[in-house]
């Protein structure tokens, strides 16, 4: 975790949708990384697949407060949803009936953000939902998910004044081509090129942009955020200042970066 550190300044930690860490793993993240590193951590699979909202008031409670350890160095909060079959909810209002009084038991002075998988659901009104809530919609890079292109001919995906964006790939596609992730296997200059205008656009709104890159996206996570600061440059836009661990980023910085994943044959960032 020190070596990632000295590279990028945030990580999107993906173990803790398996289950809430001990305090003692939490403390030694926070003791492991500089001052302004920042933990964007996904909630526990209990909350957001299992229970769905539901009488899981013990697990956000405990995860919640196991978090708070990281003190300033906690980011946004993710609570990613599955792909929702008919037979769970007929319809995103069944949804959001549940979801908002989840919403509304959340502490404040937190950053939040919402990944739903029913790409029927947005529109305009889920998006002002959130909104209201001061809410972030997760943007994810998914083969059945719509682009950024797509989005923003129908509504304003941004939802408070920041954004959360997940490069997220083809899981199923590429691990037919490879299970070792040492470099690019897929080319995705098409796909980052359209978030690069995306990310640009919404820049010059002065919005914060959490950014993070998966493996399985193009076969090596960090070597997806080189492509996208290459393209970036190319176009031409204001340079992008280099990951510095001990430099606060200013508030319109895209903070890209790639997503933690404990994969085969790897070890994990906190070993």
């Amino acid at each position: 975790m020190s070596f990632y550190a000295q590279k990028f300044d945030s990580v999107e930690v993906n173990s803790t949708l398996y289950g809430c860490p001990t305090r003692r793993t939490v403390a030694n993240w926070n003791a492991k990384t500089p001052d302004n590193f920042i933990f964007s951590i996904k909630s526990p699979r209990s909350i957001t697949h299992d229970k769905i909202l539901v009488d899981c008031d013990a697990e956000l409670e405990e995860f919640l407060t196991t978090m708070e350890l990281l003190g300033s160095k906690l980011g946004p909060i993710l609570f990613q949803f599955p792909q929702f079959s008919p037979g769970v909810f007929p319809d995103r209002h069944a949804f959001t009936d549940r979801l908002v009084p989840f919403l509304n038991k959340l502490p404040g002075g937190r950053k939040y953000a919402v990944e739903i998988r029913n790409p029927e659901w947005l529109d305009a009104e889920f998006a002002d939902l959130l909104r209201q809530h001061r809410i972030a919609l997760v943007l994810p890079d998914l083969p059945y998910m719509p682009g950024p292109a797509v989005l923003a001919k129908k509504f304003d995906p941004i939802t408070t004044d920041w954004t959360y964006i997940r490069w997220l790939g083809d899981r199923k596609g590429i691990e037919l081509q490879t299970t070792t992730w040492d470099k690019t296997i897929v080319d995705r200059s098409s796909e980052l090129s359209s978030w690069v205008e995306f990310c640009y656009q919404i820049k010059r709104r002065g919005i914060t942009i959490y950014a993070y890159a998966n493996n399985h996206y193009a076969g090596h996570g960090p070597a997806t955020i080189g492509h996208f600061r290459d393209l970036w440059q190319k176009k031409g836009f204001p340079e992008l200042p280099e990951p510095a661990p001990h430099r606060a980023p200013s508030a319109s910085e895209p903070q890209v970066k790639p997503a933690s994943r404990q994969l085969p044959n790897q070890p994990s960032l906190f070993d």
